[in-house]
This record gives C-alpha cells, structure tokens and sequence, in this order.
C-alpha cells in the first residue's frame, strides 16, 4: 500500500480541513501577535533548536535529519481532536495547525536544505513544490467541497466523513510502515534506537513548547506543548515521495507511535497541568 502513502495524506488534510470549525479560528485572528509568535516557534526556532541539540548529541546522520525536519514540520491535523479530548485550548490548536499547515511549503524547504544544510534527493524548489501541493490543494478541495454542499448535509453526514477519516488512517498508517518489519528483523538495535529517539524527541518539543509559552496560561501553554510534539511527519513522507534517506523513512513511520500512544500516557499529567 505504500503508492497509496500520498494519496492517503492529501484525503486526511483534505477531510479535517472540511471539518475545521472556521469560527474557532476566526476568533484568534484578533491576536496576531500570539499567533506570529505560536508560528515563529512551531516553524522556526523549533528546527533550530532540534538542529543544535542533534549537533551536540550526534545521533547517526540519517537519524539527526528525521529529527530536525520532524521538528520542522507543522502539527498534525489529529492534535486539534486531541485538545478536545483533553480539555486544552482547542480554538488556539485550530488556528495554528491550520495556518502552520499552509505556511509549510514556504518554511521547511529553505529552512532545512539551504540554512541547516541537510542533505536530501530534492533541491528548494521541487520540495516547496512538493509540499504546496499537498497542502494547499487539500486546501482548496476543502474549500470547493465546503461551498458546493451545503453546512447542513456536512454536519449531518459527520460520522460519515469521520469515518472516512479513520479509513485513510488505516491506509495511511499500513503504507507509511513499509518496510520497517524488514528492518526491525534485519537491524531491531537500529529500530529501538529509533523508536526511543522518536519518544525523546516528542516530549522533548512538548517540554519547550509548554515552557516557552507558560506565560500565556497553563491551559495554553498545554496546548503549544501539544501540537509542539505531535508533526506531520506523514505530508513530509509524501512530499519526499520515494526519495527520502531509508533512516528518515523509518523515523518517520516509527515517530508516529509517540504521536498516539502519549497523549493516553500523559494525559492526567495535561489536564492536571491545565487546572486554571
């Protein structure tokens, strides 16, 4: 299933895009100065911190650039279910996911191949290419499916849609593990090195993220904690399209195991944090 890896992720943006409350992003247009700075940290100085720590750590070099694109990544669209489930600042995860998302293609690109100089099998160009596609095409399918059918059929065909969602997960996660079977039974070392580089480096953007931010409130702070973790190393993968190094394949197939086993984990720890 693994052709199946870029059609998969362009339905799930497209299909959470869809079901994107706009009000609740709306209302946090009021403070751009939050939101730049929300922004600035998830696509900016996230990348260059990761970058800094991978230099003093030195973890195997296929490895260490898994880990600063994971990092420079936008959010995954799922992290906005997560805030509810939590009882976190879902309108605060809603707005920045969403424009985290569209702003990718114009940020990771030069950021991760021209100014941290990570070497991949695609030039500037064709990864900002690669990347506005998925993003800003899952954009506009959103946007064309949301003025052809009507508010009234879309919510009452939620579970429907929702169900579609979970279906492309399937595919999605079935297609972005090609592979790593062959690999644990070849290298396991190699994979348990992965898998806990793939922990560490979750919960360590978390622990920025909800430290940076402790001044807006522990509930927002939570939240960038949150979405600060949790990447879409998946539009990446798909981005790269077969080109990726196998060690950043791998990352990014065994990094989605913090992304749905944390939030279980910790979540006493986020709603004890989150206590106004």
């Amino acid at each position: 299933m693994s052709p199946l890896l870029a059609p998969t992720v362009f339905v799930i943006l497209t299909v959470a895009l869809v079901r994107l409350d706009w009000r609740q992003t709306l209302a946090y247009a009021r403070r751009p100065g939050l939101l730049v700075l929300v922004l600035l940290w998830l696509l900016g100085l996230s990348p260059l911190a990761t970058m800094l720590v991978v230099a003093l750590t030195a973890p195997p070099p296929g490895l260490a650039t898994a880990i600063v694109l994971m990092s420079a990544a936008p959010p995954i669209m799922s992290s906005i279910a997560f805030t509810l489930l939590l009882r976190l600042d879902t309108p605060l995860a809603t707005v920045a996911v969403f424009l985290a998302t569209l702003l990718v293609p114009l940020t990771l690109p030069p950021l991760a191949l021209a100014l941290l100089d990570l070497r991949l099998a695609v030039d500037v160009g064709e990864l900002m290419l690669r990347i506005g596609v998925l993003a800003f095409g899952a954009a506009g399918a959103a946007a064309l499916i949301r003025r052809l059918v009507p508010a009234r059929i879309l919510t009452g065909r939620a579970d429907e849609i929702d169900g579609l969602a979970v279906l492309m997960l399937l595919l999605f996660g079935i297609a972005i593990m090609d592979g790593v079977t062959a690999t644990l039974f070849r290298d396991p070392a190699l994979v348990a090195l992965t898998v806990g580089l793939a922990f560490a480096a979750n919960v360590a953007l978390q622990a920025a993220g909800a430290g940076l931010f402790w001044w807006l409130g522990r509930r927002q702070a939570v939240t960038v904690a949150l979405i600060s973790g949790n990447r879409n190393m998946g539009l990446l993968l798909a981005a790269l399209a077969g080109t990726a190094d196998p060690e950043v394949a791998l990352y990014f197939a065994v990094g989605q195991l913090p992304i749905y086993v944390l939030p279980l984990l910790l979540r006493p720890l986020y709603r004890r944090l989150a206590v106004v």
